[in-house]
């Protein structure tokens, strides 16, 4: 009876141990993340904000909005190539709104 007690409290003080390590573990990675989103800019020491992306005419992800064209899109993104890197665009003129389409433009996007 004594050993089967013994047992018990062992395996309930090693959950308590990997519930601690678990707590431990959440806080230490949501410092890193915090940490992380305030790192400051290796070239210019300024701080990165989220103003720097503003620039960029498209994400690599776009949705069609109202009225838009393959052609207009590409014009807009610079990305002469929509319909090869979009093999599930069969007909170019069968554009909808909410489309998703990649974007891949011809140049690289100015960040500074």
């Amino acid at each position: 009876m004594a050993s089967s007690s013994t047992a018990k409290s062992i395996k309930i003080s090693v959950a308590g141990i990997a519930d601690a390590a678990s707590c431990y573990c959440v806080i230490v990675l949501m410092s890193l993340i915090l940490l992380s989103s305030v790192k400051e800019d290796l070239f210019t020491g300024e701080p990165v904000r989220g103003k720097r992306f503003l620039d960029r005419p498209c994400e690599e992800i776009y949705v069609v909005g109202e009225g838009e064209t393959l052609h207009t899109i590409s014009d807009k993104c610079d990305d002469p190539f929509i319909v090869e890197q979009n093999p599930h665009i069969y007909d170019p003129d069968d554009v909808y709104p909410g489309l998703v389409i990649k974007i891949t433009p011809s140049k690289p996007w100015n960040l500074s």
